[in-house]
């Protein structure tokens, strides 16, 4: 891997300066060679303190911070980090308009100094000349992953996935991030339109366009936390013409679901439904059946993790549902009818008595077969007996 400084001015970077953001197809400049924001990247804006504090630092040359950039593999290149200040700097320069750019007081001591057409030749020079602090990565995939990965630690951190696009940039990845990654997708407007919420990533009831990316890949290969195997995945894709067959499979998965599934109740979009889409999608199933079962368990007052009704339809594990669990009270309650005895060991003639930590709360009548967790339906076993039963909640 090849990490070098890159000699480069504002004049240079601001040359064929294009801000194209509000139709989502980017940010560009140092005459087209430099992808300053890409196609769909989330889109932070600095505030006026932010931003005139870029400019302020430069017309007064001080240090603005080393930024980094990737060279693709075209001879292109796209910044990882130190967009807002490159953004920042080109607009003050290129758009001289404060509807459109904005303007800074005071530039130079002159206090009629607002905008850079307003600044003396010689100031404007200075800006101009100013030499920016970049380092370029160019190298094996996986070594400029790293690289990125160690450097992202300053100003709006990338997303692992906003650092892996960058990579593995290319036509697949325009593509994808046309499907996945644009304000109002089309892969939002299928699982994520309010009410009708099939995938949620980190904020509550909202698509995360990063995340939904990540989320789909990840479905696809069949693995949610080996970052390892996603990312040999892209690097084998990247120079891939189009994204039509993850797109494809994404509304497969959704497809699957809403016939499966077709009343949307509140924590489908907790589910992994690509996950279980892979696993089952060929199977045939009782659709009515499915219905009325999940009617069921949502209104089951034992089953406490309603996203996990999904997964239990399928295989049949309790532990997704998180079923209700004894409470220490009703365990003591227990206890004290019991005198501290287990009544299996009491069948078997031992008539020992337990302290309440030697002893399990455990359901008479199981939950699959209609048991409450009641005191009326539960009693108190040795660790022995409760595990040579199955084991307790």
């Amino acid at each position: 891997m090849d990490i070098r400084p890159l000699k480069v001015t504002v004049r240079e970077v601001v040359a064929g300066y294009e801000d194209n953001s509000d139709r989502e197809e980017g940010i560009h400049g140092y005459g087209g060679r430099l992808d300053i924001r890409p196609k769909y990247q989330r889109n932070y804006i600095y505030d006026d303190a932010k931003r005139n504090a870029v400019i302020d630092t430069v017309s007064k040359d001080f240090p603005l911070g080393i930024m980094y950039w990737v060279k693709n593999e075209d001879g292109n290149f796209e910044i990882l980090d130190g967009q807002q200040r490159t953004i920042s700097l080109c607009t003050f320069v290129s758009i001289d308009d404060p509807a459109r750019g904005y303007s800074i007081p005071g530039l130079f001591g002159n206090p009629h100094a607002r905008t850079f057409s307003q600044l003396l030749p010689k100031e404007k020079e200075r800006i101009l000349n100013y030499q920016l602090l970049v380092y370029v990565c160019e190298g094996a995939d996986t070594d400029r992953l790293r690289w990125f990965e160690t450097i992202n630690i300053a100003g709006e951190r990338l997303s692992g996935q906003e650092i892996r696009n960058a990579q593995y940039s290319g036509p697949w990845v325009t593509d994808l991030k046309r499907y996945f990654s644009r304000t109002n997708s089309p892969a939002q407007r299928l699982s994520a339109t309010k009410p009708q919420i099939y995938i949620t990533l980190p904020a509550a009831n909202t698509w995360n366009r990063q995340g939904g990316l990540e989320k789909a890949l990840c479905w696809f290969i069949g693995d949610l936390r080996d970052t390892e195997k996603l990312e040999a995945f892209m690097s084998a894709h990247k120079d891939d013409a189009d994204a039509a067959s993850i797109w494809q499979y994404f509304q497969d998965v959704i497809a699957w679901t809403k016939r499966l599934f077709p009343t949307y109740r509140k924590g489908m979009e907790k589910v992994e439904w690509g996950i279980l889409y892979n696993q089952y999608h060929e199977k045939e199933f009782d659709l009515e059946a499915i219905q009325r079962r999940v009617a069921e368990l949502y209104a089951d007052d034992e089953v406490k993790d309603k996203s996990g009704i999904y997964e239990y339809i399928f295989d049949g594990r309790q532990s997704h549902l998180n079923l209700r669990q004894f409470e220490d009270w009703q365990k003591q309650t227990m206890y004290e009818r019991q005198k501290g005895r287990c009544p299996e060991c009491v069948k078997e003639g031992v008539k020992r008595t337990y302290d309440i930590s030697e002893m399990h709360a455990d359901h008479v009548k199981p939950w699959h077969l209609g048991g409450k967790t009641e005191i009326e339906n539960g009693r108190m076993l040795c660790a022995a007996h409760n595990l040579a039963k199955g084991g307790a909640w």
